[in-house]
């Protein structure tokens, strides 16, 4: 089973708690407070693994949590930082966001690595809020929550050369010939359902990666037949090798099939009509494909190369190849549409709205509901366990406005606000 896309959960490590700590040593007056900061949470990094060749792997487990900070400790000891969690992916990974599908990372060499998702930071140990005015503070904080989103894994196999055609066309039967794959070979159409991967050589001894690609039919680029699944595998090819069943065993004609072809190419993506495009003509050892060849490049408009073949019989296969391998010699890589922007080396200032600190809602029952990011990442930092920290959380939500906007929202003394999974009584 071969699995080119999968959806994740990824979740960086939560930094460890500051400490509320005072020394109490013998001969040493006045102590002072020695709460150790906590340590940094672990970050999810995905890393290009060149032995995996598939996301297999992702079915079985989708939830990636990185491991949390040390808690700090007494006499001003730090917290470890936590140890990154490292996910392996295969060459070709194209990691997206779920949610806006905007991508985060296009993973493509080996060793290539990306931070996924950030680990939080330490919370502060009560040391770091000593002021002259509160010299023995009874404040600390709770570790900063790890990032948390779920990516979409996308797999593009990174092929040099992509064998497009109509189902049974003998695209896998021309890899199976030229190469050690062993792809499913039937007399019905989409035997090959994923995408086989050989490695080809010349007999000058240049080399190159085969992909023959499932079956294309008219209206993939809408997703009909196997539609954006093979369209995705062939972003990344650098030429396409055109296989036609010239024999029409099937009744088609040889010149429709190829223009149907590229027109969902052309309809899928514009660039990949911009990569170089060999014509193999199939089947030359049936009946009246010499003549339906003879037809073809009459009819042809485009000056790409033809090379008549049987995949069979191997009749054919020398030339092809050779001519396969000089095509990419002289070919560069073709960049996604993604990777081109991130080539340009320029800065595009963009005018964001700063996202609001805090939402207020009402529920049915009278109560009044805060949300937003700010706010709560501040309320997760907040210990409630100390007296101090409680009143500087207070301090804090009234100099972010909250106190006034609840009012302004007919916020009475006594009335229910609610946090997260906690409540509390509005006091004016």
């Amino acid at each position: 089973m071969f699995v080119d896309q999968v959806k994740i959960y990824v979740k960086g490590g939560d930094g460890g708690n500051g400490m509320v700590a005072f020394r109490r040593e013998k001969y040493v007056p006045k102590g002072g407070p020695a709460g150790g900061d906590g340590g940094k949470g672990a970050d999810v990094i995905f890393k290009v693994d060149e032995g995996l060749r598939t996301l297999m792997d992702f079915r079985y487990q989708r939830h990636f949590k990185a491991p949390r900070g040390e808690h700090g400790m007494s006499k001003n000891q730090h917290g470890r930082n936590a140890k990154n969690l490292i996910v392996k992916v295969p060459p070709g990974t194209v990691v997206m966001e779920a949610e806006t599908k905007q991508v985060i990372a296009d993973l493509v060499e080996h060793g290539q690595q990306t931070v996924i998702a950030k680990g939080g930071r330490g919370g502060r140990g009560n040391t770091r809020f000593a002021t002259p005015a509160n010299p023995a503070p009874e404040i600390a904080e709770n570790g900063e929550p790890g990032e948390e989103l779920e990516v979409i894994l996308e797999l593009k196999l990174l092929a040099d050369v992509g064998l497009v055609g109509f189902p049974s066309v003998g695209k896998s039967t021309l890899l199976s010939v030229v190469s050690s794959a062993k792809p499913k070979i039937a007399e019905y159409h989409f035997t090959t359902i994923v995408p086989n991967l050989g490695m080809v050589e010349t007999e000058d001894g240049r080399s190159f990666v085969m992909a023959d690609l499932p079956g294309l039919i008219e209206g993939a680029h809408a997703g009909v037949g196997l539609g954006h699944q093979f369209l995705r595998h062939i972003e990344r090819t650098r030429v396409i090798v055109h296989v036609i069943d010239m024999a029409a065993t099937e009744g088609r004609d040889p010149y429709e099939d190829y223009l149907t072809i590229n027109r969902e190419l052309n309809e899928y993506n514009l660039r990949l009509t911009e990569r170089p495009q060999i014509i193999v003509a199939n089947k030359m050892d049936m009946p009246d494909a010499l003549e339906h060849l003879k037809k073809f490049k009459e009819q042809l408009q485009e000056d790409y190369p033809i090379f008549p073949i049987s995949a069979i019989t191997r009749k054919g296969l020398r030339e092809l190849l050779f001519a396969i391998a000089d095509k990419l010699a002289e070919t560069p890589e073709f960049p996604l549409d993604h990777e081109e922007e991130t080539m340009v080396n320029r800065v595009v200032y963009k005018h964001e709205a700063e996202p609001q600190p805090f939402v207020i809602t009402r529920e049915s029952d009278g109560s009044f509901v805060l949300s937003g990011e700010k706010l709560e990442k501040l309320f997760r930092m907040t210990d409630f366990t100390h007296d101090e920290s409680v009143r500087r959380f207070s301090r804090q939500m009234r100099s972010m406005g909250v106190d006034d906007a609840l009012r302004q929202r007919g916020a009475k003394d006594g009335d229910i606000v609610r946090l997260l999974d906690f409540e509390f009584e509005f006091i004016e």
